[in-house]
């Protein structure tokens, strides 16, 4: 299926918006399109259904989803791993783009037609592989609008991630860092707020020359990109810090490369732990080395969403780049099983999927 964007002004000039408000307005939907998960297991589970618009409470918001997009804890949570803990229902799907289309009457700061964006997990009515979704106010981000729904729906979770990582290491701009995994959605905006606050001492693994393109175009210099399929790599990383260990490294891949990024991390230095799957060997490394680790957890760190609201400020100043993304495809239980299969497959290669939800 082939899907073609426009852009935030064309959306208004053809009316696609004005259309979904009229058809909320003449109480035309009272159900909504949802794709559900009747299990755990594989994707043959999710099914397309009807329900119930969500009722809103005094201080929520009523949002008609345009886009909607995917992560890893998705298909985590699918497949019956600790994060199903997470889930809200049988309505899978955490962040999203969309438009106000009602309000509860103790709502403020929003009206009717405002372009949102949010992580919703553990908050709204039901989760974004729908048509709609009800929300309280608080939990709410202008979208900026320099950016199309897509881009804005894939922003929320990668963006306070990174946001995350740059709080909790506390580091100053003379530090010397080491990110493994930087290509990815997350790894992107982390290195953007780097050289936003004028980080200078960065050095990133990538594993294509797609990668490393993306990385030179974030300002990353190429003598300070390597091949994490080389041999040697140890040694290549400590070689270009002269030798030296790091003071803070950031594992967004886990695995058995983790244990190459535990090693050259300095004694007392912060090890930022996205993944949560690092190997026994590399926790006795980070053990010996009395090493700080920071375990990074996206939905532990959303609160109202507080850390977003900057962030968009910035994105729409222009000052950081919004990584690309991949339209998997339009509102369907295919797109939403094509969508798993990346992610599992690792075949994502650094964009974050993304659903139009019309």
């Amino acid at each position: 299926m082939t899907v073609f964007f426009v852009s935030n002004s064309q959306f208004r000039e053809y009316g696609f918006v004005k259309m979904h408000l009229s058809r909320f307005a003449k109480n035309s939907y009272k159900m909504m399109k949802v794709i559900t998960l009747n299990g755990f297991g594989t994707t043959d589970n999710f099914e397309l259904k009807e329900l119930e618009m969500p009722k809103m409470q005094s201080d929520e918001v009523l949002i008609s989803i345009e886009a909607s997009a995917f992560n890893p804890i998705d298909y985590q949570m699918r497949s019956g791993q600790r994060e199903k803990a997470l889930m809200m229902g049988s309505i899978m799907g955490i962040e999203f783009s969309g438009v106000i289309v009602d309000l509860g009457k103790d709502v403020v700061g929003f009206q009717v037609g405002d372009e949102v964006m949010s992580c919703s997990i553990l908050r709204g009515s039901n989760g974004t592989y729908a048509e709609y979704i009800s929300l309280p106010y608080q939990e709410l981000v202008l979208k900026p609008k320099n950016i199309n729904f897509a881009a804005a729906a894939s922003l929320p979770v990668a963006a306070l991630t990174a946001k995350a990582c740059l709080t909790r290491m506390n580091c100053k701009n003379d530090d010397h860092l080491f990110i493994n995994g930087a290509s990815g959605g997350v790894g992107r905006l982390l290195i953007s707020l780097l050289k936003y606050h004028d980080f200078k001492n960065i050095v990133v693994t990538a594993g294509n020359p797609n990668s490393v393109a993306v990385l030179k175009g974030l300002g990353v210099t190429e003598e300070n990109i390597i091949d994490y399929h080389e041999q040697g790599l140890e040694e290549k990383i400590l070689r270009m810090n002269n030798g030296n260990l790091y003071d803070h490294v950031v594992d967004l891949v886990g695995g058995p490369i983790s244990e190459v990024t535990a090693q050259i991390l300095r004694v007392n230095g912060n090890y930022v732990d996205v993944t949560f799957h690092g190997t026994k060997l590399t926790h006795e490394i980070l053990f010996d080395k009395a090493a700080t680790i920071l375990n990074i957890a996206e939905y532990a760190n959303i609160y109202l969403n507080q850390q977003l609201r900057p962030l968009a400020s910035i994105v729409s100043e222009g000052k950081i780049t919004v990584p690309e993304v991949n339209v998997v495809g339009n509102f369907s239980v295919e797109t939403v099983k094509e969508a798993h299969r990346l992610m599992e497959s690792n075949l994502t290669f650094g964009r974050k999927l993304v659903m139009i939800n019309r």
